[in-house]
C-alpha cells in the first residue's frame, strides 16, 4: 500500500478530557482535524512505550477500535485504520459495523492483551451531524489514558505538522473477516459482542437468572437507540429468557432516534412514567450512548446512583459468585454519595475518594486496591474491566433480586434501615459563559477560609476545601478537584455541598452542584423536602440568577 505523508497545520484545541476528546461533529469533520489528533495520539503512544523499552512490540500488538454508532462513526473508524496502517501496526481489529461499546472495547483490549484501542464515542451527548462527537484512547489495562500520557498528546497536537496515512479505499466492516496486507498486516473486522457476553456468563450465575425469568420476573431495559441494544438483547432476551420486546429501543441509530442518551430522570423520563404506572415491570433499567452507564428503577422506586452502588457492593458478596470471597476494598468519585463508604465500614474495608474520572479507579484496581466504584454520574463497574460497565451492574441488581427475592423497593428501603439515607442531588447549569463560570470558582477559593461558621440552609458550615488527590499508587497529586462545604448541625457533620465544573460538554461550561444530607430517622421523605432549604441559599450564596441570569437548575438528577 502507498503510504502517504500529509503536510498539516496544527489545532490549539485537541487537549482530552477526563474521557477523551469531544466537540461538535461539524469540528471533527473540518479537514485533518480528525487525522491530526489520531496522529498525535499514536505519536505519544509511541514515546510511551518507547521510554520503557527501546524494542517495545508495541505494533505488533493488536489495536482494537469501535465506537457507539453514532453520525461520523464508520468514516472516522475508517480514517483511523489507515492511520494505524500508516504508522506500522501489524493487527488492526475492528468491531463489527464499528459498533462496540466502552466496556466490551475495554474487555477486547485485556482479553487480546492489545497494546490499546480507540473508541468513538462522546458517550452519554447527542448525536448527528449538527450534534457530538468524541475520541478516547484505551490503554493495554482496559483503561482511559492516564492524565500523563492525555496532557502529551495535547503537547504533540500543538506542533504536528505531518501525520501519515495509507491510500487504500475504505474498508467494508459489515461482514466478520480478516484481510491482509502485502506487508503482512493484518485487518480483522470481528463480533464486537463475543468477548463481553462470554465474561458475563464467567461472572454472574446465568442459570440462576434465566430460573429468576421462568418464575415470571418482568424487565425493561431501554437501550436509548444507543450501542447497549444488540448487547442487552443478546443476554436478557436470547440467553437469559426475558419475554420478546423486554429490550426496547434496542436498534443504534446514528442520531439515538432525536434523543438524548443519558440514563437520567430528565431523559429517561418515559421508562421512569413507564415504572410508575399500573404497567411497571419488576425492574427497569436503562443505558447511555457507548454502555458505560445505568439507570436503575423499580415499581415507583428510583434509585439514586450513590445507593445503587452501595447496595451492589452490601450484596455482592452473596449474591454473585465472582464475589463471593470478598471485597478487596470501595471507590467513589468525589462528588459521589457518601452511603458506599458506610459499607466499606460496616464490612471492614478500604474506601477511596478519587477525582471524576475512571482512571483514577483503575490504578486502583490494578494495584488490588478496590473491586467495585462508581460515579453519581450513573456509572458503576468492578475490577473486572477497567472501565465502568453498564450492564454488568444491571445484571448485579438482576443476581441481587434473584437471591433476596425482594422488591426494588424493598431491598432499598432494607439499606436504608440499616445504613441510614443519603439525600442526595446533582443540579447542573448548563451553557454558562466560560470565562464567568470560572471566575466564580476562583473567588469561591480565595474566600474558603472565611466560609467557616457560615449558614446555608440551616446548617453551619464546618469546613471548606479545594479538594486535591493524592494518588495511593503512582503518588500524583491531582488538585482543584471541586468545592467542598462540609455542613453541620448542633452536634456533628451530616452533610456537604460541592460544586465544580464539568469537563463532558461541547459547548460552553456546566456549573455542577451536588447536595448531599444524611438523615437515620426520616427515611420516607423525598430529596426536594430534605434539601430545598439547603438548595436555595446555596443558589443565593453563588449568586447565579445575578451572574448568568438562571433562576433554577437547568437539569436535576
Amino acid at each position: 500500500m502507498q503510504i502517504k505523508n500529509i503536510q498539516t497545520t496544527a489545532f490549539n484545541d485537541q487537549r482530552p478530557g477526563t474521557a477523551g476528546l469531544r466537540k461538535k461533529t461539524k469540528h471533527f469533520m473540518q479537514a485533518h482535524y480528525l487525522e491530526n489528533f489520531t496522529q498525535s495520539v499514536l505519536n505519544a503512544v509511541q514515546e510511551k512505550a518507547a521510554a520503557v523499552d527501546q524494542n517495545s512490540e508495541l505494533y505488533n500488538k493488536p489495536l482494537i477500535i469501535g465506537g457507539d454508532g453514532r453520525f461520523f462513526n464508520r468514516q472516522a473508524i475508517n480514517t483511523i485504520i489507515k492511520l494505524a496502517l500508516a504508522n506500522g501496526y501489524k493487527q488492526i481489529c475492528v468491531a463489527q459495523n464499528g459498533i462496540l461499546s466502552s466496556p466490551a472495547a475495554s474487555t477486547v483490549i485485556r482479553a487480546r492483551q492489545a497494546s490499546g484501542g480507540f473508541i468513538l464515542s462522546a458517550s452519554h451527548n447527542p448525536g448527528g451531524e449538527n450534534e457530538d462527537f468524541g475520541i478516547k484512547y484505551d490503554v493495554e489495562n482496559g483503561g482511559p489514558a492516564q492524565e500523563k500520557l492525555t496532557e502529551r498528546i495535547f503537547e504533540i497536537s500543538k506542533n504536528l505538522t505531518q501525520y501519515q496515512i495509507a491510500d487504500i479505499p475504505d474498508f467494508n466492516l459489515t461482514t466478520v473477516s480478516t484481510q491482509t496486507f502485502a506487508n503482512g498486516a493484518k485487518l480483522e473486522v470481528f463480533d464486537g459482542l463475543n468477548d463481553y457476553v462470554n465474561l458475563m456468563q464467567k461472572l454472574f450465575d446465568f442459570d440462576q437468572l434465566k430460573a429468576l425469568f421462568n418464575s415470571g420476573f418482568t424487565l425493561r431495559f431501554d437501550a436509548m437507540h444507543a450501542v447497549t441494544g444488540p448487547y442487552a438483547k443478546k443476554i436478557f432476551e436470547e440467553i437469559l429468557g426475558a419475554k420478546s420486546g423486554s429490550v426496547i429501543n434496542y436498534i443504534p441509530l446514528e442520531d439515538f432516534g432525536g434523543g438524548h442518551p443519558d440514563p437520567n430522570q430528565v431523559h429517561a423520563r418515559k421508562l421512569i412514567e413507564f415504572m410508575y404506572s399500573d404497567l411497571a415491570t419488576d425492574l427497569g433499567a436503562a443505558s447511555d450512548g457507548d454502555g458505560d452507564r445505568n439507570l436503575i428503577v423499580g415499581q415507583n422506586c428510583f434509585v439514586s446512583p450513590g445507593d445503587s452502588l452501595a447496595i451492589i457492593a452490601r450484596h455482592m458478596q452473596a449474591c454473585i459468585p465472582v464475589y463471593k470471597n470478598g471485597l478487596l476494598g470501595v471507590a467513589r468519585s468525589m462528588p459521589t454519595s457518601q452511603a458506599v463508604d458506610l459499607v466499606a465500614q460496616k464490612l471492614g474495608i478500604a474506601h477511596y475518594e478519587t477525582p471524576t474520572g475512571w482512571k483514577f479507579f483503575s490504578n486502583l484496581m490494578d494495584a488490588n486496591k478496590c473491586t467495585i466504584c462508581g460515579e453519581e454520574s450513573f456509572g458503576t463497574g468492578s475490577n473486572h474491566i477497567r472501565e465502568k460497565d453498564g450492564l454488568w451492574a444491571v445484571l448485579c441488581w438482576l443476581s441481587i433480586l434473584a437471591y433476596q427475592k425482594k422488591s426494588v423497593q424493598n431491598i432499598v428501603q432494607d439499606f436504608w434501615v440499616e445504613f441510614g439515607r443519603n439525600y442526595y442531588q446533582r443540579h447542573d447549569y448548563e451553557d454558562l459563559e466560560l470565562s464567568k463560570a470560572n471566575e466564580l470558582l476562583a473567588n469561591c477559593r480565595t474566600q474558603l477560609p472565611s466560609l467557616i461558621g457560615k449558614e446555608l440552609g440551616g446548617l453551619s458550615i464546618a469546613q471548606a476545601d479545594d479538594f486535591s488527590y493524592h494518588d495511593p499508587v503512582e503518588g500524583s497529586i491531582t488538585s482543584k478537584q471541586g468545592i467542598r462545604l462540609f455542613l453541620k448541625n448542633t452536634t456533628s457533620t451530616i452533610g456537604r455541598i460541592v460544586f465544580r465544573l464539568s469537563g463532558t460538554g461541547t459547548t460552553g461550561g456546566t456549573l455542577r452542584i451536588y447536595y448531599e444530607l444524611y438523615d437515620r430517622e426520616h427515611l420516607d421523605c423525598t430529596a426536594d423536602e430534605i434539601l430545598q432549604n439547603l438548595v436555595l441559599d446555596t443558589r443565593k450564596f453563588l449568586k447565579l440568577k445575578e451572574l448568568f441570569g438562571k433562576e433554577k437548575a437547568d437539569i436535576i438528577t
